[in-house]
């Protein structure tokens, strides 16, 4: 049989050699992200962030290494037993502990990064630092595939922060402005939550409503050139605007509106010695906006990020801790159960995590006085809802909690799975301003680390 081809078949193996290379970063990617239970894909459709700013001590909160002795679990050293038999958690969490079964906890998290900035690009976008091009965090992403270009008709933004900027990255990379969270400011712990562009100080609602009105009055415009398109998007922005200060999108921010038993369920603050009477009612920064985030999840926002700074605790951390983990178990505990018993849970992601853990062996010495380092060798995560099992536990460190000794779990593994349960194609293109192939997961050519999708509690 000859062997000689004609130009014709050596032109068509040539196309369908270049195309299988092309498809095979695409294809890999898919089959990373296979879903075993097709039935669960894509049923989450809002993701509540709780951004633990600074890097929260994995043995202080998820991960306690009480047998390690006191050199590393300080003076936590009776971890409490949870809701699910078996999984022990910090004796400071005993509200999230009845919770447990509500969430799944990764302690295989893993990217070997101390740096804040590096290991926070790297935890909010699953990409290597360093690269060419600056991808967008996966609120950005979201935002994208869930926001105005993907169907939500809200007026509130789809991409929201609450309440301090995250200050480490750019959260929106290559994606540009229009994918970049608006930020609230302000405390929703106060008596008027002051929403940064929406509340204004010292102006009331009515008269809010006379300006508007009175702007109405004036501007003819509009009404003489009603088939100016420019100028009907002008209109329509500018109600949307209105709305957001005095209509219907304004309420969300309204904390009034809720019972002052729930609110005081989200937590209370912790008082110093001697604190004015005046205090006494002052809740936390923290558990509001958990009640906040709660209130825009039932408003269809795609993505909330609560960013809860105050985690990097190099010196005094166990002063710090016996005041800031009470607050993060009323608060996170409560939001937990808060969107269950509203039906909220199965299609909402509660996504738990810093940058980092922090140094196993608690430094001692002046001065530190008692305080943890960054460590991005082992850390914690925390996952519930949005078609995620819960009460289960993935990946395990050593004895000290200073190596992932089983099932280690990269940041891609776990934003991609949440990506799945979004129903977002890890294979789509991102568009960018370079015109480079850029895809919401990283191919394998892009050399990321990966133990793939977080099967065990999908």
């Amino acid at each position: 049989m000859s062997t000689l081809i004609s130009r014709r078949d050596m032109l068509h193996r040539s196309l369908l050699g270049a195309a299988g290379l092309c498809l095979a970063d695409s294809l890999a990617i898919r089959a990373w992200a296979a879903a075993p239970s097709p039935q669960a894909a894509g049923r989450a459709k809002s993701v509540i962030q709780i951004w633990m700013w600074g890097g929260p001590a994995h043995l202080d909160t998820f991960d306690p290494k009480p047998e390690a002795g006191s050199d590393y679990c300080g003076p936590f050293g009776k971890p409490v037993e949870t809701k699910v038999s078996g999984t022990r958690i910090c004796e400071m969490l005993p509200l999230l502990a009845k919770q447990a079964d509500k969430y799944s906890i990764i302690r295989g998290m893993t990217h070997g990064n101390n740096a804040h900035e590096t290991a926070t690009y790297m935890v909010q976008t699953g990409r290597k630092a360093g690269e060419r091009l600056v991808y967008p965090c996966a609120g950005a992403v979201v935002s994208l595939f869930k926001g105005y270009d993907g169907g939500y008709q809200g007026q509130i933004p789809p991409y929201i922060v609450l309440t301090e900027p995250l200050g480490r990255f750019d959260e929106a990379g290559f994606l540009g402005t229009r994918y970049k969270p608006f930020t609230t400011g302000g405390d929703p712990s106060q008596a008027r939550f002051m929403v940064e562009g929406i509340v204004v100080e010292g102006i009331t609602d009515k008269q809010q409503r006379d300006r508007r009105e009175l702007l109405n009055k004036l501007d003819k415009l509009p009404h003489a050139l009603p088939e100016n398109a420019g100028l009907r998007a002008l209109v329509r922005s500018r109600d949307q605007a209105y709305d957001m200060m005095i209509g219907d999108g304004a309420k969300v921010f309204d904390l009034s509106e809720e019972k002052d038993a729930l609110r005081d369920r989200y937590g209370r603050a912790t008082l110093a010695a001697g604190a004015p009477p005046t205090m006494i009612s002052l809740r936390t920064t923290f558990g509001q906006s958990c009640l906040v985030a709660r209130r825009l999840v039932e408003r269809g926002v795609p993505y909330i990020t609560i960013n809860y700074p105050g985690w990097d605790t190099h010196k005094d951390h166990f002063v710090e801790m016996k005041r800031k983990l009470p607050e993060l178990d009323q608060g996170m505990a409560t939001l937990i159960q808060d969107l269950s018993e509203r039906g909220l849970l199965d299609s909402t992601i509660v996504w738990w995590s810093g940058e980092f853990g922090r140094t196993p062996k608690v430094q001692w010495e002046a001065p530190w006085n008692g305080g943890r380092g960054h460590w991005g060798n082992a850390f914690s995560a925390v996952v519930a809802g949005g078609g995620f099992k819960g009460g289960r536990v993935v990946g395990a460190t050593d004895a000290k909690g200073e190596e992932v000794k089983d099932r280690p779990v990269y940041p891609c593994d776990l934003i991609g799975s949440m990506y799945q349960r979004l129903g977002i194609d890890p294979a789509a293109s991102l568009p960018n301003p370079q015109g480079m192939d850029a895809r919401v997961m990283p191919t394998p050519a892009e050399g990321v680390p990966t133990g793939g999708v977080l099967n065990e509690i999908i």
